[in-house]
């Protein structure tokens, strides 16, 4: 029997601090909810920054909530050149040894010395959803690809987490070159 998930692609957005929230959008602000993500609890906020790097910027990069322990901001690699910073495929919270940019938002400015990462592709599963496929946390998987450009993604990252709910994430230029559309069900195979 397959093992089958749906995949979406996740674009550039930023994870921010309490501290760099308040630099940003002012005392005591507290973020809007645009529309929740398919992770229990996770949403898209309103609100929007302009990243700034040592070659160009982008502006209406989307704050994802809730507020984190630390800023990090996912990006594409087409994004990196675009910004003329270099972060590598990391896996999400891991943000030792990269770089940074500098944020602005309507009420403030922040520089950030490292947490641009280019998110490695990944899997959220619950932990029932882990028994049934056969996973734990951590583990590396294959995913297939059914399509006009069929491909297998390797080197998948599993996350298992009670609140997690069973999708795959990839970024835009992944998801792009396999013509992928959110919620696609795509295979697990190794």
């Amino acid at each position: 029997m397959k093992k089958q998930l749906p995949i979406a692609m996740s674009n550039r957005h930023i994870h921010l601090s309490q501290e760099d929230l308040k630099t940003l959008f002012g005392e005591g602000f507290e973020l809007t909810k645009y529309k929740d993500l398919s992770q229990p609890g996770q949403f898209a906020a309103n609100e929007k920054v302009e990243l700034i790097g040592p070659k160009g910027s982008i502006k209406g990069v989307r704050v994802l909530g809730p507020v984190r322990k630390k800023t990090q901001i996912e990006i594409s690699k087409t994004d990196s050149f675009k910004l003329g910073v270099y972060p590598p495929v990391r896996d999400s919270g891991d943000i030792n040894d990269t770089p940074g940019v500098n944020i602005i938002g309507p009420n403030g400015e922040v520089e950030i010395e490292k947490g641009v990462i280019v998110a490695s592709r990944h899997i959220h599963m619950h932990t029932n959803d882990a028994l049934e496929f056969g996973v734990k946390d951590k583990d590396r998987v294959q995913i297939k690809v059914d399509g006009e450009r069929a491909l297998i993604f390797d080197n998948v990252l599993v996350r298992v987490r009670d609140d997690f709910a069973l999708e795959m994430h990839v970024d835009v230029d992944e998801g792009n070159a396999a013509g992928v559309k959110n919620g696609q069900l795509v295979e697990l195979i190794k």
